[in-house]
């Protein structure tokens, strides 16, 4: 369990970064007409889908079959795409006419940020274990 925990540390600090930054930023992201709401809402979403996802991808890991870890891979990218595109659709939705386009690309750039954290813990994950 302790290492576990040790392993979502990165993820804890980049969700804490990027839960920080609108909050200190806000002045600048308003002169951009950036709403931090949106922006924090998605570093929820993203934190959440990828501590799912990881969980998947640990337990796919743990089993011996090779298989196994790259279908969880895969089933991790499916539930991040699906939340991330019914997420849009629920904020086109209801937004309506204050529909702002910098923050969904904002967070499709948080959304990278997140997957590559992600990828390189598990990398290193997969690296202890079959070291």
């Amino acid at each position: 369990m302790q290492s576990s925990a040790r392993a979502l540390l990165p993820l804890i600090v980049v969700c804490i970064i990027f839960f920080l930054l609108p909050v200190i930023l806000s002045d600048i992201l308003a002169k951009n007409h950036i709403d931090k709401n949106v922006l924090l809402g998605a570093n929820a979403l993203f934190f959440g889908i990828s501590l799912i996802s990881f969980t998947i991808q640990k337990r796919g890991m743990q089993n011996k079959n090779p298989h196994v870890f790259v279908r969880s891979v895969t089933g991790g990218m499916l539930i991040k795409m699906v939340f991330c595109i019914m997420a849009v659709i629920c904020y086109v939705y209801l937004s309506g006419t204050a529909f702002n386009k910098r923050a969904i690309f904002l967070s499709l750039f948080l959304y990278l940020i997140y997957l590559f954290v992600e990828v390189v813990v598990i990398m290193k994950m997969n690296k202890k274990q079959h070291a």
